[in-house]
């Protein structure tokens, strides 16, 4: 053993009774023994240094060779400097010289008759002695242990097919008598063949994702150049349609102007004529009073009969004023040529909208995920083409849930029917099922949930409680985040407290900041993988919406905790 290593990496102490094991590193005799008996449970064993990993314990090797003594050691006043790098030594990934001491150099051939791997050093011997003449050589290979037969310490020479393992010439006596059996060599040559051929179907593999691949990206970069296309040409006739609605708001300005001068003229000339005629009036008016005034009669008589004969002789035009006149129908006709446009525009977008979202521009064709809806599923819900905004358009999609008793932790007291869960310090007296929760406080409902959309509300009260939905192989049984309804990869679910809401699925948590509802209404559109939960009010509030890929059946579930209780709303 060099002197690179003077410590024990496990007690961190001077090595006492060093011994090393396969990946190179040295410690205590008794402190990797004490190590490794607390790995006997598992069945893995460690390396403490390099992290190594090894199936069976390997047998440690005592280290020999010179060292400075412990007195020499504490007495020097510095450490030695470190050695150079050497490439030529093992690293954590290298297979090491099984013969080197100390700090091992790589090994560059294995023996499968020593079970042992050499630097080029310690090879010389498999060279240039007869003794090791029928050795096979092998390029390195690490964990030679096995090679080695468990049972009889013997090199595995044989292939049971069989048992479908590997065995020692012993092993042909007694525990595979009879069996079918041949060489490792006859077998690794038909084994070799069956690797070909899974090596080419491989390749052919290969060949049809990087085909797919750059379909994919041809397909990319069309996309690219299309929406490109269509925004500018968009944006051209949406500019087109603009400049003609502006033209149109020329015309209607122009047409609004000209009769407004048009009936302007035509006022002020009955107004010119009419002031004219008051004028003539009034002087008449005045004639007739100097006449009335006078007192020749002879000029009363004749002058009289001349004004009155002019007055009777003449008739003066009636001027009419059309009391409905006016520009309504102007602003009437624009009013309903916007919404006529809003309403067309509006349907030619819809119509768009759907076209383009039905056209998907890949997909993957996953046959493991294909799923038929079974016949007791609740009912066949359909999916909206849109996802509800009022309270009465979601009650389109209320389904009826019930607490199932078999799932329920054994402190949950059910009532109402099995629609209410509260959280007891008594057990209550549920008969066994493999289906119960029985470490944690919750419940599923036992109506599965799939392949269209359904709604339903919880009233929760107390300190706080998840409201959520899982796949029906959450773990049942302990603590762990398997088990929890929200925190794996089966299961999603909004957390409630007096304070905040938390959305959680697997290892993710969302903090959400809404306003306080003791009712939640949840809206799962199981087809388009989406799971909503809301405020429930006449226009329901939103507070988060999970986004998934559901391809199994659900089930609402709830977690409640003490002093809580949740229920499920009858709608």
């Amino acid at each position: 053993m060099s002197m690179d290593q003077e410590d024990c990496h496990l007690c961190k102490e001077y090595l006492r009774d060093p011994v090393s094991i396969p990946c190179g590193h040295s410690f205590c005799s008794v402190c990797l023994k004490t190590y490794w008996d607390h790995a006997d449970s598992t069945g893995t064993y460690v390396c403490p240094q390099c992290r190594v990993t090894y199936n069976r314990r390997p047998t440690p090797r005592r280290v020999q060779g010179s060292r400075q003594s412990g007195d020499h050691r504490i007495s020097e006043s510095y450490p030695p400097p470190p050695p150079s790098p050497d490439y030529n030594y093992a690293g954590p990934r290298d297979v090491g010289c099984d013969i080197c001491i100390g700090r091992k150099h790589k090994a560059v051939k294995s023996c499968l008759m020593c079970l042992a791997s050499y630097c080029e050093k310690h090879l010389k011997p498999h060279f240039e002695s007869s003794t090791f003449k029928r050795h096979k050589l092998v390029d390195e290979i690490g964990h030679l242990d096995r090679q080695i037969c468990p049972q009889h310490q013997k090199g595995l020479e044989l292939y049971c097919r069989t048992d479908q393992m590997c065995i020692c010439v012993l092993c042909t006596v007694k525990e595979h008598k009879g069996h079918d059996m041949v060489s490792a060599e006859t077998e690794r040559a038909e084994k070799q063949n069956l690797l070909g051929a899974t090596q080419a179907e491989i390749q052919q593999k290969i060949h049809e994702r990087v085909k797919q691949m750059d379909e994919l990206k041809h397909a990319v970069d069309a996309l690219k150049s299309s929406a490109q296309r269509a925004l500018q040409e968009s944006e051209k006739l949406f500019g087109d349609m603009l400049r003609s609605i502006e033209r149109m708001q020329a015309e209607m300005s122009k047409l609004i102007s000209s009769n407004k001068k048009s009936a302007l003229n035509t006022a002020e000339g009955h107004m010119e004529r009419l002031s004219q005629e008051i004028a003539d009036l009034k002087k008449r008016d005045a004639e007739l009073s100097q006449l009335s005034r006078t007192e020749d009669h002879i000029h009363f008589i004749q002058s009289f009969h001349m004004l009155i004969a002019q007055t009777e002789a003449e008739e003066l035009p009636t001027v009419s004023v059309n009391p409905y006149f006016s520009f309504g129908s102007v602003t009437k006709t624009v009013s309903q040529m916007k919404e006529h446009l809003n309403e067309y525009s509006n349907e030619e977008l819809v119509k768009v909208a759907k076209t383009v979202n039905k056209m998907p521009f890949c997909q993957l064709d996953d046959r493991k995920k294909r799923r038929t809806m079974k016949s007791n599923d609740v009912g066949l819900y359909k999916s909206p083409s849109h996802e509800p905004r009022t309270r009465d358009e979601f009650l389109q999609f209320a389904c009826q849930l019930t607490l199932d008793p078999n799932t329920a932790y054994r402190q949950l007291y059910l009532s109402r029917g099995n629609r209410k869960a509260a959280l007891k310090r008594d057990a209550q007296s549920y008969g066994d099922s493999a289906q119960r929760f029985d470490c944690l406080p919750q419940v599923l409902c036992k109506e599965p949930l799939t392949g269209g959309a359904y709604y339903w509300e919880v009233e929760w009260s107390g300190e706080g409680a998840s409201i959520g939905v899982t796949y029906k192989g959450i773990k049942r049984t302990g603590y762990g985040d398997a088990c929890r309804i929200g925190y794996n990869r089966k299961s999603w679910s909004l957390f409630c407290s007096d304070s905040s809401y938390s959305a959680r699925h697997n290892k993710d948590q969302i903090e959400i900041n809404a306003p306080y509802s003791s009712r939640i209404g949840v809206f799962l559109d199981h087809s388009a993988g989406t799971l909503s939960f809301y405020n429930v009010s006449d226009t329901m509030s939103l507070i988060h919406r999970f986004q998934a890929s559901f391809n199994e059946t659900l089930y609402a579930g709830f977690w409640v905790w003490y002093e809580s209780a949740i229920t499920i709303v009858q709608l």
